[in-house]
């Protein structure tokens, strides 16, 4: 008999009896059995967390930002499931080629959750390899909702781009007890077009009112003269003006509209929590601006949060300010661990996806997270405003916690 019929001979013997245990043991006995023989895959000492980044080329500083999130949640906990975690890192060079070919290592190297890439487009090349493997992923800052809507493996822990629209309204009928607002939209950008539509269609259902945007301006993003339309709002009677564009923009239409007299509250986005704005506006203009805005730091108060700023303050030291990437980084690590332990498998990564889909209120560091049937976190959404020269949380957006997906129907009714 040659050797490979003596192997052959004694593989099968081992799987006999590993079935004779799988069945004494039980259920659980089978299921490792099976991960580590009938889908060839080994049991491994170490649980291997993919970063997929671009730490080099153009978006080279946004991706070390991400990274450093995640390093820092590793250092405070590098351990799941009785096994130490790995980082695996792989530079996609910031472009879309060698997307494909860094996430195709990670998958390679059998991570079990893959974190990133910053650059929504990077992801969604990356995220192909992703889905054919059954690798889950997490971004960190994509905003765009064809990172998630189209891959059933992606999942992404900061909101949508058009979601702050949602909140924005929240604030202002809500909080500010708004009745009439309008819109002034950059009409060429997809972003303004879209988180301006989420806007409105909150104010008319907080409302009630069909009626209660009064006026809506479409302008171009090299507009200079905003004089005929902000007084076309003032004639309308605006209360307050959603204007989701650029810092250097934002502040422009406020000083004509302040020119003009018109004193409503104006609206804007993320773009605005900017160290930009601090410079560019005297403080007649910034008391009149709110905005939403990823850094939820100062209102959230859990054990990670706090964890999160020990840490930070350790690494960075105590002045220095976190941004959004960073923070976001460190909850999406914590994510893929959590969902890694209720899952009780690195290996089997199509459970832990299914673990992440289940994920209701996960206290992260950057705020309450529960991921709908996309995969996008329905979250504490904070507007921020700038006071006394520094930027400080004035309200948070909070949606209906706890139910599933299915069940939430408008996440902040």
């Amino acid at each position: 008999m040659n050797s490979r019929g003596r192997c052959g001979r004694r593989l099968a013997g081992a799987i006999a009896v590993l079935f004779l245990l799988a069945g004494a043991a039980g259920c659980a006995s089978y299921e490792n059995f099976a991960d580590a023989f009938l889908r060839g895959e080994l049991p491994d000492d170490v649980v291997r967390i993919g970063v997929f980044e671009p730490l080099s080329g153009r978006d080279g500083a946004s991706g070390e930002e991400e990274l450093a999130g995640i390093e820092l949640a590793h250092s405070l906990r590098a351990e799941v499931i009785g096994k130490p975690v790995e980082l695996v890192i792989a530079d996609n060079h910031s472009d879309i080629d060698e997307a494909f070919s860094a996430a195709q290592s990670l998958a390679d190297r059998k991570v079990s959750v893959v974190l990133g890439s910053y650059r929504s487009t990077l992801s969604i090349a990356g995220g192909k390899v992703f889905e054919e493997n059954g690798i889950p992923a997490i971004a960190v800052t994509n905003g765009n909702p064809l990172v998630t809507n189209t891959n059933d493996f992606y999942f992404r822990v900061r909101y949508v781009e058009s979601f702050q629209g949602v909140a924005v309204a929240k604030y202002a009928v809500e909080e500010l007890g708004i009745a009439k607002a309008a819109v002034m939209r950059e009409i060429d950008d997809n972003f303004s077009v879209a988180v301006s539509q989420a806007f409105a269609d909150k104010v008319v259902a907080l409302t009630g009112n069909p009626d209660s945007i009064v006026y809506t301006a479409d302008c171009a993003a090299d507009t200079a003269n905003y004089g005929p339309e902000l007084t076309k709002i003032k004639e309308a009677g605006a209360e307050a003006v959603f204007l989701p564009t650029s810092v250097e923009n934002g502040v422009a239409v406020v000083k004509q509209a302040r020119k003009l007299g018109l004193d409503a509250v104006f609206l804007g986005t993320d773009l605005w929590h900017d160290a930009s704005l601090l410079q560019a506006a005297d403080e007649d203009v910034l008391a009149g601006m709110a905005f939403s805005s990823d850094m939820g730091r100062q209102t959230v108060k859990n054990a990670l949060s706090d964890a999160f700023t020990r840490a930070y303050a350790k690494e960075y030291g105590e002045e220095a300010e976190p941004s959004a990437a960073i923070l976001l980084g460190f909850d999406a690590y914590m994510l893929a661990l959590d969902a890694i332990e209720r899952a009780g498998t690195s290996v089997r990564t199509e459970r832990i996806r299914d673990e992440l889909m289940r994920t209701r209120s996960f206290p992260g560091a950057s705020g309450n997270i529960t991921f709908d049937e996309n995969g996008d976190p329905i979250k504490s959404v904070p507007i921020a405003a700038v006071q006394d020269g520094a930027f400080v949380n004035i309200y948070t957006a909070e949606p209906n916690w706890g139910a599933p997906a299915a069940e939430q129907g408008d996440a902040y009714s």
